[in-house]
């Protein structure tokens, strides 16, 4: 009964002071749908950028030849470092840090099909490159494999956007066409799934050619690597993994193993760990925002219980002269604000959820990503409301509760 007598008080005070009522909801609906927006757009954008940096490949180390920086046993800084495809067997079977490894060779050179000519990438690599790359074939297409290797094929597999510019609209029926490479026929074994990739270092895989390594050092009479590209297991960080990699070539080619000179390295889970730093300290500066323009509306719930304490002065005189206990008054002021808060949120948050519904159908994921909240963030945001609803009343429901029955009924 206190509970529908306190709710009936409720909105008794809502009729008398509808503008100013409507004005406090207002600012919590505003904060709570702040929060709200700015949070799932933070996780959203968040969560895209993630995606699009592991486009290339998650744990990756790409290395390239160096020149030495320090002496070495007798011999003298300033030689270069240039590893073959032996020693990137010899890693492979003796690195405990890594998982996969593959050398690449690659140039542009011109590709022809009909009609159509474009001069792209191509890059000869392993077999176990597109697990490193996450490069994906397309549905009845294939990558390189271990016989394409061991047998010098000519085959070759395609980005999607490099397909579509030779093939056009019958890139679907790509597979085992024939294409001209530099005048040399190869065979289309497959063709890459769409993906997003937002950083690379000899182009996007969307408009590279990829052939057996070994086809390609046949076709130019190239012995050493122009890098290769390794992937260490997830147990090991890319630091360890560079360290035994300096260590097996420091001993083949006697140079020091702390000399970082002798071979440019690019740890790609550094630029990972700071993108992922930089979005969680983004996100929080957003919910930051939103969280300031929620405290705004919690000032003006406080604002407008301190009106109706100034209002209702003499029936809480008359409560407490007739025995009504100091925490009941405190009770129902607080019920009151949260009430408020409640209504507020709980608007604000089925409105942001709307337009957190309505925005995947603007086709606008490669810009923002999918603006996402799940349970957690729900959680959070009711127990903030129920904080900021708490905090709110407590300072008016103090001040009605300590007032005195006959100072009460002076007053009027």
């Amino acid at each position: 009964m206190n509970i529908v007598l306190s709710v009936r008080q409720f909105l008794n005070d809502m009729r008398r002071q509808k503008l100013r009522t409507a004005m406090t909801m207002f600012g919590i609906f505003w904060g709570t749908c702040a929060i709200v927006l700015l949070f799932a757009f933070g996780k959203g954008l968040t969560e895209a950028q993630m995606k699009s940096q592991k486009g290339m490949g998650e744990n990756i180390l790409i290395v390239w030849p160096g020149i030495t920086a320090k002496e070495f046993n007798g011999l003298p800084r300033g030689r270069r470092i240039r590893p073959t495809d032996d020693d990137v067997r010899f890693l492979k079977q003796n690195a405990q840090t890594l998982a996969h490894i593959s050398p690449e060779n690659g140039r542009h050179m011109t590709l022809k099909y009909g009609r159509q000519t474009h001069r792209r990438f191509v890059d000869g690599v392993w077999p176990e490159y597109c697990i490193m790359r996450n490069i994906i074939p397309q549905f009845g297409s294939r990558f390189i494999n271990e016989p394409d290797l061991q047998n010098r094929r000519r085959v070759i597999f395609l980005g999607d956007i490099l397909a579509g510019d030779l093939f056009g609209d019958s890139v679907s029926a790509a597979v085992g066409k024939r294409i001209l490479v530099n005048s040399m026929p190869f065979t289309v074994i497959g063709i890459m799934k769409s993906k997003e990739q937002n950083n690379s270092y000899r182009g996007r895989d969307n408009r590279t050619a990829y052939i057996p390594n070994t086809t390609y050092q046949a076709m130019f009479s190239e012995r050493h690597s122009d890098d290769f590209v390794a992937q260490h297991k997830p147990q090991f960080t890319g630091e360890i993994a560079r360290q035994e990699i300096f260590r097996i070539l420091g001993e083949k080619y006697r140079f020091d193993p702390t000399d970082e000179e002798a071979l440019a390295v690019w740890d790609t889970t550094e630029g990972f760990a700071f993108l992922k730093t930089f979005f969680m300290a983004f996100s929080s500066f957003l919910v930051g925002i939103g969280f300031a323009t929620l405290i705004t509306g919690a000032i003006g719930v406080t604002n407008i219980m301190n009106v109706v304490l100034e209002e209702r002065t003499k029936e809480i005189g008359i409560k407490m002269a007739l025995g009504a206990r100091k925490s009941t008054i405190l009770w129902q002021f607080i019920f009151e604000t949260l009430l408020i808060t409640g209504v507020g949120g709980v608007l604000g948050f089925a409105f942001a959820y709307g337009v957190i519904s309505v925005v995947p159908m603007l086709n606008l994921e490669e810009f923002i990503g999918i603006p996402t909240i799940d349970g957690w963030g729900a959680i959070m945001m009711s127990c903030l409301l129920g904080l900021v609803g708490l905090t709110a009343g407590i300072f008016p429901a103090r001040r009605a509760a300590n007032l005195q029955p006959v100072q009460a009924l002076k007053l009027f």
